[in-house]
């Protein structure tokens, strides 16, 4: 756990579209959208996808708007998650109101499964608001970011049976 906390300010549905940085990928999966549904509300991320070092749920089940976790990125970097929107089986969306390590004003994302013929697709949108110092730390790491966001996505896609 960190010793200290970064706040930062909550956001809603406005901020996935206007942030000035905006990462969205999608992935086609024959797992059916129940399955997907399953891994995203798990703890199996962490166990598949190597950017997710720590994951923690500090809400009961079953989940909704108001519940919260803590998800670690490559062992440096923690955010507080509090869900502002939890459609049962299809759609969570949260915001980020404190992190372990200080540049970021805002930050949400929004996870979205729809079925589809073959399977389902999961959607994946990262919204991020830096400080002022780090605009330029996130301009430049911002293909990384989508690597990271397209492995992730590619290793789920495997992990769920295709």
């Amino acid at each position: 756990m960190a010793s200290h906390w970064y706040p930062l300010l909550e956001s809603g549905d406005s901020f996935l579209t206007s942030a000035p940085f905006h990462f969205e990928r999608s992935v086609d999966t024959t797992a059916s959208a129940e399955q997907m549904w399953e891994l995203l509300t798990g703890e199996q991320l962490v166990d598949w996808v190597w950017a997710f070092t720590d994951l923690n749920w500090y809400s009961s089940r079953p989940f909704g708007v108001g519940t919260e976790r803590d998800v670690t990125l490559l062992k440096f970097f923690t955010a507080r998650e509090r869900f502002f929107r939890w459609d049962e089986g299809r759609r969570y969306t949260f915001s980020v109101y404190e992190a372990s390590r200080p540049g970021l004003r805002h930050a949400a994302e929004d996870w979205t499964v729809e079925p589809t013929p073959s399977g389902s697709r999961l959607t994946w949108t990262m919204a991020i608001q830096p400080t002022s110092l780090v605009i330029p730390l996130i301009w430049l790491s911002s293909p990384v970011i989508r690597l990271v966001q397209r492995h992730a996505l590619r290793t789920i896609r495997a992990h769920v049976g295709d």
